[in-house]
């Protein structure tokens, strides 16, 4: 059990600065080529990019508003792009603090989460102190969203040099990423969420390209709970 400060200091910067890191400029580097291409701001990029911090509601933001629609829908529509978001927090800020105690802190440790940070708490967790596990989620994460804005920034002006077939495969890498990090994670839940996942969204995306994602959210882990629980039941028995 990790119970150094510096310790787990050391561990954060070493998990973040790799393929979480490369893969976050990488996929923000295609986001922030793409905003260029819709004739939208920087600033707007790196808002987006800070604000919402989840690729699939940056890119409904950005299709949406250069679509015209208006501001209700355009919320309406990031929101449940990203509503994968509200089951992780409830999840993952418990893991952090056994005393749940309640901070105005927490309102942006929770904005700063995101798929790598949230795999990366699973995997560590277990092998920190509960009381510096905060510290290891805030350095990771903060180093994940500063290569996440330097590759928006990068993106934006080197849109010149990126065909948009590159800058779409580069927003890929990163659930590319997740996928390989879920499956290092030795938890069992998250073992049959990503087998039950992984061909869903293959077929709602053949079948219905516009809610694969919410789709494939909503009835997948669905069905990756119900099954995670049939498996302890018969556990319990045996």
């Amino acid at each position: 059990m990790i119970a150094s400060a510096s310790a787990v200091n050391r561990l954060a910067w070493r998990d973040a600065i790799g393929f979480p890191s490369i893969t976050l400029l990488a996929s923000m580097t295609g986001f922030g080529s793409l905003v260029h291409e819709s004739g939208l701001p920087l600033a707007m990029a790196i808002a987006a990019t800070v604000g919402i911090w989840g690729l699939p509601g940056q890119l409904a933001l950005v299709e949406m508003h250069v679509a015209g629609l208006s501001a209700f829908f355009v919320i309406l529509g990031v929101a449940l792009a990203n509503a994968r978001f509200l089951p992780m927090v409830v999840a993952f800020m418990p893991l952090m603090n056994e005393a749940r105690s309640k901070s105005r802190w927490d309102f942006a440790l929770v904005q700063m989460l995101s798929i790598n940070s949230w795999a990366a708490g699973l995997k560590r967790f277990p092998e920190i102190e509960t009381t510096l596990r905060r510290r290891y989620y805030i350095v990771f994460a903060v180093i994940c969203m500063s290569a996440g804005t330097l590759g928006t920034v990068i993106g934006y002006f080197g849109v010149g040099l990126m065909p948009r077939p590159i800058a779409l495969g580069l927003i890929f890498m990163n659930p590319l990423f997740f996928a390989v990090l879920l499956a290092g994670v030795q938890n069992r839940s998250s073992m049959i969420a990503l087998v039950v996942g992984a061909p869903l969204g293959i077929m709602f995306h053949l079948v219905a390209p516009d809610l694969d994602l919410l789709l494939t959210g909503v009835v997948g882990g669905t069905l990756a709970f119900l099954l995670n629980n049939r498996l302890k039941g018969r556990q319990s028995v045996s």
